[in-house]
């Protein structure tokens, strides 16, 4: 039943071999792993022209400057993401750099802030969606948190089926999306050169304005930063790209940039010239499209594909997120379980562990997660700042051919991100200063696991264990219940065993009944000694342990192994274990964490 529901979700499993057919080409990477990066062309220009109007609209002239450093911070991040690409095929991104180049705890800061950083990926951005298409249907508002965890469990699941599949289904909105906005700056565009726009809109470039600072002006300009989020996702997911998988995602990345920078720069240039200014329950862009084709399709279409991209940018998360768990995994710093590839061949540990906690997050911020926009890019720019510097020191000493100009751009694009970053915390600490908290938390358990898996490896490596004791002999012990076909059936299986002893402990809880039991016991099994443990307060583990911790005191001095073989019967029915006491299930869990004892379970299968 479960297998069957498995199948019709996720689909059949694949081959090992397959693996190749679930590599992406680049028109379907552009679309999964470019989705948060494009989908912050809806509010990016809208962070800048939120800062700039604590001044007055006079001063929204200077997004048209602000535009230009966010580009010039893209484009240094576009050229050092490709370096890294190619000079670490095998993804990992600013993990992988930073702790190569600048040390452990750098590239553990780096991994740690940008995993959590793709769970805050899921979470606004579906809570983000959510939020567009309550606002186009407001009788849906109530309903927020329950919408934003149908969309997580969906794409989850979408991804569950495999990458190839996702992209698949997902290219379209992303296609979709740009389409719209390239339609929407087009004709806007058009309309300016055609004087269909008052200039008086809109105040010129150049025109002083009081209050104006340069503290204000990076503060805009970190918040219009915002919009670069989900740039070092490629670097991540090389391994999905098709063969050559470094160019494929070269060139994949400078079409995300050439795509973000027109985006980007259109929309900050068009809401400049309309005078846009941001309003509470109005996006920029909704305005700018408000303007340019009124109320009509192009207007729901474009905030119908909006909507749609704020959705879709989750995926960049559940691309990026179990490739780079993937590596941190390997460095045995989380759990190897993230290693494992599913039955569609893709990480769906990695993959499910995402998807929930995203579903956290929606619910503990009941779906308004925008106070975490913040907090969401300042663990974007951490790894910026250290996977640029990571490449910086790099260069310096391995001075490879041509070298100076890519420590150029590694260093301005380190330079600014780390400006980014300052200001984020100069400017929104209230907003950010968990990063300070859940770092230095992140990377204690990381520290944590690694320490568990080398004690785990040290104890069990034949070269530097202990010498393992001969075992002389062997003695059996059997709890049994009563006089059944379980018993028997396990008793049987002892005596194959041909152990020195074996020892039937029964555990009454009454008086009355342990001389009565003795006595059929002595008439059915009067070769096998039974011993009865009688236990007042109606607990089995506690006698039975003591019982076992004296047997293997007096075994112990002629190195006989304890075993307990514990009688289990299995239903016909799974559902059947619940009329059932599940004691068998409980001794066997408590005596595997007991030294040196042997623990073993005899089933049998009722027919009925």
């Amino acid at each position: 039943m479960m297998s069957s529901f498995k199948r019709f979700l996720i689909g059949r499993p694949l081959k090992s071999n397959e693996l190749g057919e679930q590599k992406l080409n680049k028109t379907k990477a552009l679309a999964i792993l470019s989705s948060d990066a494009l989908s912050s062309v809806a509010y990016g220009p809208e962070q800048i022209l939120i800062v700039l109007l604590t001044v007055g609209v006079a001063a929204f002239w200077y997004s048209i400057p602000i535009a230009i450093g966010v580009l010039i911070l893209l484009l240094a991040l576009i050229l050092s993401y490709r370096q890294i690409i190619f000079a670490y095929p095998h993804g990992g991104g600013a993990y992988v750099v930073s702790k190569r180049n600048l040390g452990l705890y750098p590239g553990l800061i780096a991994g740690g802030s940008l995993l959590v950083d793709y769970i805050l990926t899921v979470a606004v951005s579906v809570s983000a969606g959510t939020d567009a298409i309550t606002s186009a249907f407001p009788s849906l508002h109530d309903y927020n948190v329950i919408i934003a965890i149908l969309f997580v469990l969906f794409i989850t699941i979408l991804n569950l089926r495999g990458v190839t599949e996702s992209a698949s289904v997902l290219a379209y909105p992303v296609y979709l999306f740009v389409l719209a906005l390239f339609i929407l700056i087009g004709v806007g565009i058009y309309n300016i050169l055609a004087g269909n726009v008052s200039p008086e809109l809109h105040t010129s470039i150049g025109t002083p304005v009081a209050g104006i600072s340069l503290f204000l002006l990076l503060r805009a300009f970190s918040s219009g930063s915002s919009a670069l989020t989900g740039v070092e996702a490629i670097s991540n997911a090389i391994p999905n790209f098709k063969e050559s998988a470094p160019h494929n995602a070269a060139k994949t990345l400078v079409a995300m940039g050439t795509l973000l920078a027109i985006l980007f720069s259109g929309i900050v240039f068009l809401a400049y010239y309309y005078g846009i200014s941001p309003q509470h329950h109005v996006t920029v862009v909704s305005e700018i499209a408000e303007q340019t084709f009124g109320r009509n399709f192009m207007y729901y279409f474009i905030q119908g594909t909006t909507a749609l991209i704020l959705i879709l940018a989750a995926n960049t998360g559940y691309s990026a997120f179990p490739l780079l768990a993937v590596n941190l995994a390997n460095d045995k710093f989380i759990p190897r379980m993230f290693t494992v590839r599913g039955d569609r061949l893709g990480y769906s540990n990695g993959i499910i562990i995402l998807g929930f906690f995203s579903i956290l997050l929606i619910i503990a911020f009941k779906g308004q997660t925008e106070h975490l926009i913040p907090l969401y890019a300042v663990g974007v720019f951490i790894p910026f700042t250290l996977s640029q510097t990571g490449m910086v020191i790099k260069w310096i000493r391995e001075k490879p051919a041509g070298w100076l100009p890519k420590l150029i751009v590694n260093a301005t694009g380190a330079t600014i991100s780390l400006i980014v970053t300052m200001m984020f915390f100069l400017t929104k600490f209230a907003q950010v200063w968990s990063v300070l908290v859940f770092l230095p938390i992140i990377i204690f358990l990381f520290h944590r696991i690694r320490k568990h898996y080398e004690a785990v490896a040290d104890q069990l490596r034949i070269t530097t264990c202990e010498a393992a004791i001969p075992i002389e002999g062997n003695v059996i012990i059997v709890p049994v219940a009563g006089i059944t076909h379980v018993v028997e059936n396990s008793l049987n299986y002892a005596k194959s065993l041909g152990a020195e002893q074996i020892i039937a402990v029964h555990i009454p809880f009454e008086r009355e009944s342990e001389a009565a039991f003795e006595e059929k016991w002595n008439k059915w099994q009067p070769s096998i000694r039974l011993v009865t443990l009688h236990s007042p307060y109606r607990s089995i583990i506690q006698p039975l342990t003591k019982f076992i911790d004296t047997v293997q005191r007096k075994a112990g001095e002629s190195n006989y192994q304890v075993t307990v073989i514990i009688p289990q019967f299995i239903p016909k029915k799974g559902w059947h274990n619940i009329l059932h006491n599940q004691s068998s299930l409980l001794i066997r869990a408590h005596l595997l964490y007991r030294r040196n004892v042997i623990v073993t379970t005899v089933p049998y299968h009722l027919k009925k």
